[in-house]
């Protein structure tokens, strides 16, 4: 931590000072709640030095904490000062505990537009008192300006279904709930529901707004006026009325008596405020986008078929260079993963990364959502393992794959193969479930963790997360973790499959494919049952796979999936990475 962040936390505990609070809270999170988040929203990592995904600070007059998940213990020591800080488990040691023993009657201040209602509800035993303009910010002296890019019509052929559509049938369910309209904040909802993208987040290609869908379909969408070309408007139509964000203020006033849904988990709490002040009746419930966004329709099906093809090629040509490449250890975090992303930006409608890349050689492999930074960097060395997770955004489809890899040119220890081989057992049998309609991903969770349950070991993440179509490539409402929400998986979702282990200080494990439910069909069946696709079409390492370890099913999956991969991409590479893949593919 640099005498930077102690200048701003001592800067920040001045502010709160003149305004008679006793602390202030600051998320890691925009006025949107989403998962990423543009250059001038990292508030977190201003006050702390933590640049994670997930996270929260408290600064009090003599103490502070910065809480995050099992994901970044790790990179929370690294990035931030213990004589500062007090680093504390997101779940193990919740803030709102924390806060009320350490602050029990004080006030503490904060932003309602970068906290949503459920999550400011939980901290009792203290008195919270929002705060307008956020404090981060009047002591952020060369905070990034907001992103003005403009948004982007998306094409009808991609998106599977006009705009307009959609929203008529969003309204329609809103009536049936008897309610008059509903807010929505999420850059993938108003991105799915007007069909449109954006450029302004550097992994998502969203485009930054709020929208009021009334039940008759017609929509007020609030952008900067610089966002919205005459293309734009053209291509939203005249149901959709534009206004700047500083109008939405007025528009929420105007919903005297009327129904609205707002999403307690999702959406900040200003909007509960707003309503409540306004005179609207608040109808608690989930983000109206969120299932119907989440079950991709046949033409969403097909560009995701077709993104996984191109990104298998582009992956395919990055692990023949790496078979030849690593063994000479001349390569590093760094270098390798600029390798990747040159493969991919030589595909067919590649638009950039879906997140950085987990470039993590060794004992940083260990580190589950580990960036490399120059800081950081270190050379891949010959006869270690290697963890390369990382995904494309593609303009038909998104992507996310990780792999395992032996750097060689020796045999890998037996001890890491077992490991790898029950991490892939896992994969594998997640990948061949087959489960009646109504299943939700948290009884699916088990699947891929048993083989490691047999050996004593486990993992501190989920096992499979939501991905859109040209969206975020963290998509809700459906997950596979014992944490998850019940929500049923359904025919269109697209999952992740990545199981993992991790020895900290020596190397980490997670193989990672893309699901895709479709219905399944079977003689006996005495109901609707579901199946997995998967999308992604890139061989294992057989360096690191004992396939005595494998169940016999397992390794007859293996066999097929390899096989499947090597049909797919063989007519799209060239000679010497289809050498490589033959070798890859060829049955164990």
């Amino acid at each position: 931590m640099s005498s930077d962040h102690n200048n701003h936390i001592a800067a920040l505990r001045a502010e709160c000072a003149a305004r008679g609070l006793d602390g202030y809270l600051i998320p890691r999170a925009d006025e949107y709640l989403g998962e990423y988040v543009p250059p001038c929203a990292e508030r977190l990592a201003f006050i702390s030095g933590f640049t994670g995904s997930a996270g929260l600070a408290i600064v009090l007059a003599k103490r502070a904490a910065v809480f995050s998940d099992g994901r970044y213990t790790l990179q929370l020591e690294q990035q931030t000062n213990g004589a500062v800080w007090e680093r504390r488990h997101l779940i193990e040691d919740t803030p709102e505990d924390w806060l009320r023993i350490a602050a029990p009657g004080q006030k503490i201040g904060f932003d309602p537009w970068t906290i949503s209602a459920d999550a400011l509800a939980r901290f009792t035993g203290v008195e919270m008192v929002p705060v307008s303009p956020n404090l981060i910010d009047k002591i952020w002296a060369d905070r990034p300006a907001p992103p003005t890019a403009p948004a982007l019509a998306y094409p009808e052929s991609l998106a599977g279904e006009p705009a307009a559509t959609k929203r008529q049938r969003l309204g329609a369910e809103l009536a049936k709930d008897g309610q008059d309209a509903a807010i929505l904040s999420d850059g993938a909802s108003l991105a799915w529901a007007f069909n449109i993208r954006g450029t302004d987040l550097e992994f998502c290609p969203f485009a930054l707004g709020y929208a009021l869908l009334r039940k008759n379909g017609t929509a007020m969408l609030f952008m900067a006026p610089g966002k919205i070309t005459e293309a734009l408007r053209a291509h939203l139509g005249p149901e959709v009325a534009i206004a700047a964000p500083s109008e939405l203020q007025a528009a929420i006033a105007a919903l005297r008596g009327q129904k609205v849904r707002y999403d307690p988990a999702s959406q900040p709490a200003w909007f509960k405020t707003a309503l409540e002040q306004a005179g609207a009746l608040v109808a608690n419930g989930p983000d109206p986008v969120a299932l119907p966004r989440a079950c991709k329709n046949a033409a969403e099906q097909a560009g995701a078929r077709a993104a996984h093809l191109r990104d298998g090629v582009a992956m395919v040509e990055f692990l023949a260079w790496a078979a030849e490449a690593l063994p000479r250890g001349e390569e590093s975090e760094m270098s390798a993963a600029a390798h990747l992303l040159a493969c991919r930006a030589r595909q067919n409608l590649f638009r950039g990364e879906s997140f950085p890349a987990i470039s993590g050689a060794g004992e940083n492999g260990a580190i589950i959502h580990y960036r490399v930074t120059p800081e950081s960097n270190r050379p891949i060395r010959p006869n270690e393992v290697y963890l390369i997770d990382s995904g494309g955004q593609y303009l038909d489809g998104t992507t996310d794959i990780t792999r395992t890899l032996w750097t060689g040119p020796g045999p890998a220890p037996a001890a890491v193969k077992a490991h790898v081989t029950r991490v892939l057992a896992g994969t594998i049998a997640l990948a061949r479930a087959v489960f009646p309609e109504g299943v939700a991903g948290a009884h699916l969770d088990a699947f891929a963790r048993a083989e490691l349950w047999r050996a004593g070991l486990d993992y501190d993440h989920g096992t499979g997360h939501g991905v859109g179509a040209y969206l975020s490539v963290h998509e809700g409402p459906a997950s596979i973790s014992r944490a998850a929400k019940p929500v049923a998986l359904a025919e269109g979702m697209i999952l992740s499959d990545e199981p993992g282990y991790y020895l900290p200080g020596a190397y980490g494990i997670r193989m990672e494919n893309l699901l895709l439910v479709q219905k399944a069909s079977f003689e006996g069946a005495r109901k609707p049952f579901l199946r997995f696709e998967t999308l992604t079409l890139v061989p294992f390492d057989r360096a690191l796979i004992d396939s005595a370890l494998l169940p016999r099913e397992s390794l007859a999956w293996l066999n097929d999936y390899h096989a499947r991969v090597r049909t797919a991409l063989s007519p799209h590479l060239p000679a010497k990475s289809l050498t490589w893949l033959n070798a890859a593919t060829a049955p164990i």
